[in-house]
């Protein structure tokens, strides 16, 4: 088959399973159009229609998912091999794909990022900021990163970060005007910044204990974000009560900009985890990311290695 034809199956591959032109060709670097026009010939060239199109949406036909079937597991198979020519070289080279949320990012990942990028200058990042969950083999992400209590068993998880706690928290300005909750059910009367995780699912209710008893509670208020970072800024801005990760809102407790209460109710969570399919061909790349990640315990000993 001709090299054009390859790359149009290829084309019509990327579509069919982003089920979406626009996503498939921001992956393959050209335009929607482009790409639309791309499948246009390939399905005129076979007689049959491969990709059913509405406004809205764009999903395989019969023929088209038939011809996934039969195609799919050999294009990957061929990038699966390329990638292992690459790892031949010398340096760990290649592109790794992590979804993930923007406080994992901000926790555990930015304080080691422009270390490892100048220690690994062929290794390319790219992190895919998503509450919903998203599924890393469906999608093709190489890991992913959730609380370790969030990981499926049939994944392979590495612990990369301590257990921390979300904290209630809001402004000095806000409590000037409302009185500070006692208990986590006095959250009903006040005006709560919330998170959505995914656009269909239901607002994140709060969890808390209390003798050794866990319990949630839901506040209301005016503003529902689907990002931790924006929870925290709402606070900040004075707009209400958040519940956000304590390393986050640490600094702004210090320098007096928020207030931390009900402290003695928040509960710690058992840390992030990079987790990834049990198959996965661990590469150079993903080993060296994988070790830059994993959680290491200050212990004593390493405290008094570290002051001599």
């Amino acid at each position: 088959m001709a090299y054009e034809k390859t790359n149009d199956l290829q084309a019509f591959l990327a579509v069919a399973r982003d089920q979406s032109f626009t996503k498939a060709a921001a992956k393959l670097g050209v335009t929607a159009s482009a790409l639309s026009h791309t499948i246009r010939q390939l399905e005129a060239r076979l007689g049959v229609r491969l990709l059913a199109r509405t406004t809205r949406n764009v999903a395989p036909t019969d023929a088209g998912e038939r011809l996934m079937r039969a195609i799919g597991p050999h294009f990957d198979e061929i990038a699966a091999r390329v990638q292992e020519l690459g790892e031949l070289r010398d340096k760990p080279a290649g592109t790794i794909r992590i979804t993930c949320t923007d406080d994992s990012i901000e926790m555990v990942i930015r304080p080691l990022l422009a270390g490892f990028l100048q220690q690994f200058p062929e290794i390319k990042l790219e992190f895919y900021v998503d509450y919903g969950f998203s599924n890393v083999v469906e999608d093709r992400f190489d890991a992913g990163i959730r609380l370790g209590e969030a990981i499926s068993k049939d994944m392979i998880a590495v612990r990369i970060g301590p257990d921390w706690r979300l904290i209630v928290v809001a402004s000095p300005g806000y409590f000037q005007h409302n009185a500070p909750p006692v208990t986590p059910h006095d959250i009903t009367n006040h005006a709560c910044v919330n998170i959505r995780h995914r656009a269909s699912g239901p607002i994140y209710a709060w969890e808390f204990t209390e003798n050794g008893k866990e319990f949630t509670v839901k506040g209301d208020g005016q503003l529902v974000f689907n990002s931790t970072l924006h929870v925290l800024n709402g606070a900040i801005d004075g707009i209400g009560l958040a519940y956000v990760p304590e390393q986050l809102a640490m600094p702004y407790i210090a320098d007096g900009r928020l207030v931390q209460v009900l402290s003695d109710y928040c509960p710690y969570f058992s840390g992030y985890h990079l987790y990834y399919p049990n198959k996965r061909h661990a590469s150079p790349a993903f080993s060296a990311f994988v070790d830059a990640l994993r959680h290491r315990p200050v212990t004593a000993d390493s405290r008094r290695k570290n002051i001599s």
